[in-house]
């Protein structure tokens, strides 16, 4: 694996390169992003795909992408700027891309703004929170996790983040009633360490959740979209942002084994299935599926 730092005028973006470039099989370089997700989070599934160049990166702002635009807000549209460079400084797109969470976000993005960027775009869980039909509701849920956050710390915070991502279906007045999320009951820390900018926790992300993707544009644009969501997400707000996302877009999500980080294995504390995950991957960037 070869490291890079590409310098913008923006921030100092940070790439890994798994494999030759050009690739030696003639297949595009195969992009791995999340958000606030970085590389690291890859590892497993990249590690899976060893006869493809694998590329995977930090957002601005996460692990080791420094900003220097004095920003501190995540937006799809200034991430997609982002990602387009690392894909010009690669010198051997366009790409085929897998995309997680809030990266996938962006990949959209990424498809509206450079459609000449990406061959075929697996978007995995895109949390478009306002796509959903109780759109309203899922904004008040999200706004939630911030107070958490702000009255009672990180573990507080991580708590509602949980009980929030774990609620089954539209979020109703039995959701907006509970007590509030214990840490305790979760392993979390309940001391509160003082910090208030987590990227998940704080509003920092929120352009992220409340992006309205262009579909004309994605529709129109020559790369193939994919919207993938996890067979344990059923009826839990990724697998319904999914399903939303997809609608959107004139297709039906496409089941993938495991849950939202199915494809991490157990590094981030979620058991997924990053060998039946990859072997979805490989099938569905092959055409297969």
């Amino acid at each position: 694996m070869q490291t890079h730092t590409l310098e913008t005028a923006g921030a100092n973006l940070v790439y890994d390169v798994r494999g030759p470039l050009p690739p030696r099989d003639g297949r595009p370089p195969l992009l791995m992003i999340g958000q606030p997700m970085d590389a690291t989070g890859f590892a497993t599934l990249a590690a899976r795909f060893p006869e493809r160049t694998v590329v995977t990166y930090d957002p601005r702002g996460l692990g080791r992408s420094v900003r220097k635009d004095g920003r501190t807000d995540h937006t799809p549209r200034t991430q997609a700027d982002d990602v387009h460079a690392v894909i010009e400084a690669l010198g051997a797109g366009p790409v085929e891309m897998f995309a997680s969470s809030g990266g996938a976000v962006t990949a959209l993005a990424v498809v509206e703004k450079y459609p000449s960027d990406v061959t075929t775009l697996v978007a995995h869980e895109p949390p478009l929170i306002t796509l959903t039909p109780d759109g309203p509701a899922a904004v008040r849920a999200r706004a939630g996790v911030r107070e958490a956050y702000e009255e009672r710390g990180c573990g507080a915070g991580m708590a509602a983040f949980v009980a929030m991502t774990s609620w089954a279906g539209e979020f109703t007045d039995a959701y907006f009633a509970q007590p509030p999320a214990d840490p305790a009951a979760f392993g979390m820390p309940t001391e509160d360490d003082g910090s208030r900018d987590d990227p998940l926790l704080s509003d920092r992300s929120w352009a992220v959740s409340d992006y309205r993707p262009d579909a004309d544009a994605i529709t129109a644009a020559p790369t193939r979209v994919v919207i993938a969501v996890g067979e344990e997400s059923e009826n839990l707000l990724t697998a319904r942002t999914s399903a939303a996302a997809a609608e959107l877009l004139g297709q039906k999500a496409v089941v993938f084994p495991s849950h939202h980080g199915g494809f991490c294995g157990g590094e981030f504390g979620h058991p997924g299935k990053p060998d039946e995950f990859a072997l979805r991957l490989r099938e569905v960037l092959d055409g297969v599926a």
